[in-house]
């Protein structure tokens, strides 16, 4: 059920061959599931000469005839949905539901990036003098290295994927060594889509000596990375020796605001189902809750009796709603979490501990009774844990929400249009939820303000961060 774990340079599949290599570890079993190699510094040059090589070809190409290799990788993916899924499953541990919901989207971003590629327009602009032509166009950055991380290995490699291809660029990858089976197999699409040679590279390292070799080199001209906010800052800086292009999206730590004149009830129902989507593991999850204290005992209510209503085991076994955590660190980042608010005077309304002897399960929490100052109120917990405290005014949740350095996404419920539209421009994230969810589409940006980084990864914008403007007048 899993696969054959190589890299892919050139256009080939590589397996170990002496080469390092590393277990790929099931979460909700605890036993490995393969061996992945990792590439050496000659695989990472072989792959860069490569990608010069498949750039050449990528951009020649017409738009019209990139869009079609891509449109038929995204539907290789749809057919392929229920095998890539099950490998998802099992090396991250998320629910079934959820890896076909993530493969089905991910095939999606790579049909809106094919056909939005085919409308990377440039202008005309009236020029001052006559017989003078002013053209603006839109050119490929070039060669892009990406590094994606764990929690989602097939749609956050296909946002970098879709907008890098769509634009013209070719792309080194470097996907998590915890979770590789899964964007291999969606590499096999596109190989089997037609792609030319060298304009895909999968490689897996120690992400420290993987990145700082490949952003050593000038033919790398644009960096993406999803990760944590003290990696994101290492790598920009190591860009900007280069003067390389970056989009990073990074850390959150997302407040949620429950109006008094929101339904309570309908708000917690809509909420609880996206904060324990994979185990919390989710950085635009809601991990900071805020509800006013009229409506407060109604929606704590409602949001625990969703919590123990979870079921929790392995994402291949039917009627599972919440897999385990993805590895060994989270469980033990949990522990610590729940300690601290207990000492903290937080009091655990449900959960707030592992659950079993084998995997790495943790039961859906919820804390109340919280100082702002608590580790789980200014850390992002990236697990199932859920504080939640009051507040009195506008103005006083506002400064509490907007406290802390980061700034992806944020939620509000409230069935006022002037406390709505009030919360949309105060809060400082680049997402904003008012009584809605869904802020990650293939159409839309994603991306985030402050320490959470800057760039966006759909939408016109996330083809635009892998294009050059260029201006050409003509006389």
């Amino acid at each position: 059920m899993y696969t054959d774990l190589q890299l892919f340079i050139d256009g080939e599949w590589i397996k170990g061959g002496g080469r390092k290599s590393e277990d790929v570890i099931n979460p909700a079993t605890e036993k490995p599931l393969a061996q992945l190699p990792h590439a050496g510094k000659a695989d990472l040059d072989h792959a860069l000469d490569a990608a010069r090589r498949g750039f050449a070809t990528w951009r020649a190409m017409s738009a019209y005839d990139r869009c079609a290799i891509m449109r038929k990788a995204a539907n290789l993916m749809r057919e392929r949905h229920d095998h890539i899924s099950k490998v998802l499953v099992q090396e991250q541990g998320k629910s079934y539901a959820e890896a076909r919901a993530e493969t089905l989207v991910s095939a999606d971003i790579i049909d809106w990036y094919a056909e939005e590629g085919r409308r990377s327009y440039g202008r005309i602009v009236p020029g001052r003098a006559r017989g003078t032509r002013q053209l603006v166009v839109q050119e490929p950055v070039g060669i892009v290295a990406a590094f994606t991380p764990w929690n989602f290995p097939v749609l956050t490699p296909a946002r970098k994927l879709g907008g890098a291809l769509g634009a013209g660029c070719a792309i080194i990858m470097k996907a998590s060594e915890e979770t590789p089976g899964a964007c291999i197999e969606m590499v096999r699409c596109f190989v089997d889509a037609g792609l030319p040679k060298g304009v895909i590279n999968l490689v897996f390292g120690v992400p420290a000596e993987v990145s700082e070799h490949l952003l050593a080199k000038d033919a790398v001209r644009k960096i993406s990375f999803t990760g944590s906010i003290p990696v994101g800052k290492h790598l920009a800086v190591l860009a900007a020796k280069g003067m390389k292009r970056t989009t990073m999206e990074l850390g959150g730590h997302s407040p949620v605001v429950v109006f008094g004149d929101a339904d309570p009830e309908k708000a917690a129902d809509t909420i609880a189902a996206f904060k324990y989507r994979n185990a919390g593991q989710v950085c635009i999850s809601p991990t900071r809750f805020y509800v006013q204290e009229d409506v407060y005992r109604k929606f704590l209510d409602r949001f625990t009796e969703y919590a123990k209503a979870i079921k929790v085991g392995d994402g291949l076994e039917k009627g599972i709603t919440m897999g385990p955590l993805a590895n060994s660190r989270r469980l033990d980042a949990m522990d610590s979490f729940v300690a601290d608010a207990k000492q903290r005077g937080g009091k655990i309304v449900t959960g707030g501990s592992r659950r079993g002897n084998q995997g790495y399960f943790y039961e859906p929490t919820v804390i109340t009774d919280l100082p702002d100052d608590a580790r789980i109120m200014t850390e992002e917990p990236f697990g199932p844990l859920a504080p939640i405290v009051t507040f009195k005014t506008f103005d006083e949740v506002v400064e509490r929400a907007n406290s802390l350095p980061f700034g992806l996404a944020a939620y509000a419920f409230t069935s006022s249009n002037a406390t709505a539209a009030a919360i949309g421009d105060a809060i400082e994230s680049g997402m904003v939820g008012v009584n809605s969810i869904a802020i990650s589409t293939p159409e839309t940006p994603f991306g985030g303000v402050k320490e959470s980084g800057h760039g966006s990864e759909g939408g016109i914008e996330g083809l635009s961060a892998y294009l050059n403007t260029k201006f050409i007048s003509q006389g």
